[in-house]
Order: C-alpha cells, then sequence, then structure tokens
C-alpha cells in the first residue's frame, strides 16, 4: 500500500504538469487569435517596464502608449521600419535564416555576433514575453513567432510593431512617439520623421529621436536610401 501511495504522486504531479502546459500552449493560441483582432492594452514588455520602474522608486517614469490604426499612419514609418529592421518581411515566414547565417558567419571572423530578429520575433518577444536573454525566452518567442505568422496576415504583425516598438525612455509605438517627438500625428509624419524613428529601434534608451547623434543621422540617411531602393510604399504588405 505504501509502495502505491509513493507512485501515486508522480504520476499525479506528471499528469498535472502536461495539464498545465496544454493549458498554456492553448492559452497562448487563443490570445493571438484575439489580438489579430482587437488591440493589447500594453505589451508584456510596456508592463515589466512600468513595474520596474515602481519598483525601483522612479516617480518620474511614464508610461505612453496610444493604438493607431493602420489607415491613419503615414506609409513612410511601416517602410522605414521594415528598410531598417527586416528588409525580407514581406518574403520569409517569421524566420530570415540568411540572416542568422550572415551573423553567426561574421562571429566566426571575430566581430560581435549581433541579432537577427526579424519583425515577427520582436513582435513575439515585445507582445507575449519579457526583456532578457535566456533559452527557455528564445524557445517561447519561437513559439509565438509561428503562431502569429500561422494566424494573422503580414499587415497585422506590421501594425502590431510600430504600434509596440519602444521609441524611447516610456515611449511606446507610432501614436505616442508622433506627439512627443513631433508634435504630430502618424498619418502625418514625413519620410525624414519616420527615418529618424526607425534609426533609433536597436537602443531607444541610447539613441535619442529628439537629441540624434551623429551615428543616427547616418543610419537616417541609410534607411531612407534602402526605403527607394526597396520601391517605395508598394514593397509593403497589402
Amino acid at each position: 500500500m505504501a509502495e502505491t501511495h509513493r507512485t501515486f504522486w508522480p504520476r499525479r504531479l506528471l499528469r498535472w504538469t502536461a495539464f498545465a502546459l496544454l493549458a498554456w500552449f492553448a492559452l497562448g493560441i487563443v490570445a493571438v487569435i484575439v489580438l489579430r483582432f482587437v488591440p493589447p492594452p500594453v505589451s508584456a514588455v510596456m508592463a515589466q517596464d512600468w513595474l520596474d520602474a515602481k519598483l525601483h522608486g522612479d516617480s518620474s517614469y511614464a508610461l505612453r502608449y496610444r493604438w493607431v490604426s493602420w489607415e491613419r499612419v503615414a506609409p513612410a514609418l511601416p517602410l522605414s521600419l521594415v528598410a531598417a529592421e527586416d528588409q525580407r518581411f514581406p518574403q520569409h515566414h517569421g524566420f530570415d535564416f540568411a540572416a542568422i547565417q550572415k551573423a553567426l558567419d561574421e562571429a566566426d571572423d571575430g566581430e560581435r555576433l549581433r541579432g537577427a530578429s526579424t519583425i515577427s520575433q520582436q513582435v513575439a518577444k515585445n507582445l507575449f514575453l519579457w526583456s532578457g536573454r535566456s533559452f527557455v525566452r528564445k524557445g517561447l518567442e519561437a513559439y509565438f513567432t509561428v503562431l502569429i505568422e500561422t494566424l494573422w496576415p503580414k499587415r497585422r504583425i506590421l501594425e502590431m510593431y510600430l504600434n509596440i516598438a519602444q521609441f524611447g525612455d516610456g515611449v511606446y509605438g507610432a501614436g505616442a512617439a508622433s506627439q512627443v517627438f513631433f508634435r504630430t500625428t502618424p498619418d502625418r509624419l514625413d519620410a525624414q520623421q519616420a527615418a529618424l524613428l526607425a534609426a533609433v529601434l536597436p537602443n531607444p534608451l541610447r539613441f535619442k529621436v529628439d537629441k540624434p547623434s551623429a551615428y543616427v543621422m547616418r543610419r537616417v540617411a541609410w534607411i531612407r536610401r534602402q526605403t527607394e531602393s526597396l520601391g517605395g510604399a508598394s514593397y509593403l504588405p497589402r
């Protein structure tokens, strides 16, 4: 009887663990389906940054975020984001294996290993997960990337990205960034302003939209050249 009791609990724990994992995966699928049609109130990274500021007693921190639909954003912005972050976005299915291989080759040649995340991967991370580096987070990021690439059209992925990307300290998305940095609305952004927003994305806490460094301005010029070589707004997903 004692032996039966000892083997009962591991089996029960295993069943509950399997059930919890299945429930978590199911909730992930439901969340992705819902967010195809509904704007998120916040992203996971926004919530993490807000909580971190509160825990560290940063009373000056303000979370600025306002969702804007695709139709209310000047085409120059999503085009600049694609040019700056993920030029194969319309063609790949969530992972740019050519960019990953290039980054690995450069690391083998002694260069610093750089990121090769696609826009889809960044949406998966920012919307559902947390900042930081770990194999667990990368695995979950891959899972959510597959889900959104399967269940969302490309335009929705890009619309989500331009709404939840961080452009400054506490400034998330095109709606807030347009107002904070240019005193305008996203539909009135010009090509220079759009490229400037895209140029700070590698590190929006280090690179400033309102105080661009020489490096940022070089990136702006490069992004504008890239948008032209891509063929303009016709390159964006329809």
